[in-house]
């Protein structure tokens, strides 16, 4: 009889570990690994915790098996978990030293307490193996699109039972004016899985731009076939966003593939998002057309690209200036954000407003400058010179084309242009000296005399002092903040100086050769590389880009 009641614990047990891990969707044997553990946490109590108690359960019959395990050893210091290697082999004549020695004890029989306690390292066990269970299931899946349903909503962060899992949507990813209640279905963008105190924590997204780029993959076949390719996306989340499509086929257009039949496609993407106004644009890879395609529905005249700086004006008509920057700024934030390029708008009249004063400025520094009246001034002003340098240092037979100038003149105006640079750069040449520039920093490839006044004043004064400095200490860098999408510009040394960032950036490794810090040979071998890598593995996708972007 009693006999009978033992079999019939252990298939209760496998039958509890079998319904816990179907229910848990964990595997059977880590269930059966934890309830070894409890076991042996159980028989430590009862046989004392420093004992080296390892417990088995048979996996077919439930057959539990305690163990005490000692190491053979030479001289034994703890009899708890040392045995003498002489009394090992009394009872293994194989016994070495290192190995362990296996002493079977009885079957343990479980108090109130320790049932209670096995119970708890049970629980334990298996809710860790379920969230490792959930973590490795949904980390790769960031990037997806999946569907819930709403178990609770909790001060507007919304909580989403995936069926295997539970996520989370918090109130700044949800839609303005979106209101979930418990049990409706919901559809979010998978953006992080981690690994947290509480078990693994998935966050869900409905204003993330990705989520849009998803939502057309499903509703286009062309994008999810990868004819049609999403460039970037660009969301005032609920209102309204713009996103830019090419197409790999010349013979699929992006735009209507995406709009589909009477807008069908497009419709269900912004039925899926309340309502939010989508504008589909054509990607190029020029950035001016791409520019001027992302400030649609408005009509621009004319572009002025500063391409280091990744800044563009952009003029428009005067009756278009209102749609062209949209409600509170919106179309040309959105097609900043679009196209990654800083946006300036102007409109016609102010273009020319402005124009006139820069020619204005022109003329009266040429009239300072070069010490000749209006109309000379005016002259050069209008004949595109726009510095001293230009007029100092062009082929004379430009200046002397200029209608009412002759070759005289040319070499006179020329003179007067060199002699106001040499006063100019003695002048600078003496600050630099008062706010102590060593000499040696000039003998820096590309380094000009105003820009070690500009180094003194920002106390670089050795080659040292600028083989130290970062880039973005020179050219200035800027900082784009994600939720309110804001781009803030701040300035480096040289922001006042005509120089790219690759001009800048050169400045460094050779303070840094001239500082001794490294040596030229070490300078050029990477440029190489650089210069060989491109052609190797470029992809035809880029070689068709840049050769797009040369035309």
């Amino acid at each position: 009889m009693a006999q009978a009641g033992v079999s019939a614990n252990r298939l209760e047990l496998l039958q509890i570990a079998d319904a816990v891990a179907r229910e848990k969707s964990i595997d059977r044997r880590v269930v059966i690994a934890a309830m070894e553990d409890a076991i042996q946490k159980a028989a430590k109590s009862r046989y004392g915790s420093e004992n080296e108690i390892k417990a088995e359960v048979d996996p077919k019959t439930g057959e539990i098996r305690l163990a005490r395990h000692l190491e053979v050893v030479e001289h034994v210091t703890m009899e708890a978990t040392q045995i003498s290697l002489e009394e090992a082999r009394r009872r293994n004549p194989a016994a070495q030293i290192g190995d362990f020695i296996a002493e079977e004890l009885p079957p343990l029989d479980f108090g109130r307490v320790a049932a209670q306690n096995a119970k708890q390292v049970i629980v334990q066990k298996v809710r860790e193996a379920e969230r490792e269970r959930q973590y490795e299931e949904y980390k790769d899946r960031v990037g997806e699109i999946v569907n819930g349903i709403v178990k609770r909503v909790e001060y507007g962060n919304v909580v989403v039972d995936l069926g295997r899992a539970e996520a989370i949507v918090r109130r700044d990813e949800t839609l303005p004016r979106e209101n979930f209640r418990y049990g409706d279905r919901i559809r979010a963008y998978v953006y992080d899985v981690r690994r947290e105190q509480r078990g693994p924590q998935i966050f869900l997204s409905r204003t993330h731009p990705e989520f849009m780029a998803k939502l057309f993959a499903q509703e286009v076949p062309e994008v999810y076939e990868g004819i049609v390719t999403i460039k970037s996306v660009a969301r005032d989340p609920g209102s309204r966003a713009k996103i830019a499509v090419v197409s790999k086929d010349s013979s699929i257009d992006p735009v209507g593939a995406c709009v589909g039949m009477r807008g069908s496609r497009v419709q269900a993407v912004v039925n899926e998002l309340q309502g939010e106004k989508i504008d589909i644009i054509q990607w190029s890879p020029d950035a001016a057309t791409f520019i001027v395609n992302a400030l649609a529905p408005a009509e621009v005249v004319k572009v002025v690209l500063d391409e280091d700086a990744e800044r563009i004006e952009v003029v428009v008509p005067d009756q278009q200036l209102s749609l062209a920057i949209g409600r509170k700024g919106q179309n040309v934030r959105l097609a900043s954000q679009l196209t990654g390029w800083d946006i300036d708008i102007m409109t016609e009249a102010s273009e020319s407003e402005r124009r006139q004063a820069e020619f204005a400025e022109r003329s009266q520094m040429f009239m300072e400058a070069l010490d000749v009246d209006e109309v000379i001034a005016q002259l050069l002003a209008s004949e595109g010179f726009s510095s001293v340098e230009e007029v100092a240092f062009v082929e004379p037979s430009e200046i002397a084309s200029i209608e009412g100038f002759d070759e005289n003149t040319a070499n006179e105006i020329q003179t007067r242009a060199r002699e106001h640079l040499e006063k100019i750069e003695a002048e600078l040449d003496a600050k630099r000296k008062a706010l102590g520039v060593a000499d040696e920093l000039a003998e820096v490839p590309g380094v000009t005399t105003a820009m070690l006044v500009a180094f003194g004043e920002n106390n670089i004064r050795t080659v040292e002092d600028l083989a130290d400095c970062a880039t973005d200490d020179l050219a200035g860098w800027t900082e784009r903040k994600d939720k309110e999408k804001e781009t803030i510009h701040h300035d480096g040394i040289l922001a006042n100086f005509r120089l790219s960032r690759e001009q800048v950036e050169k400045l460094i490794p050779d303070a840094r050769v001239k500082a001794g810090w490294i040596d030229q040979a070490s300078l050029e071998a990477p440029e190489e590389a650089a210069e060989a890598a491109p052609a190797e593995g470029e992809s035809p996708d880029q070689a068709a880009s840049s050769s797009g972007e040369d035309a």
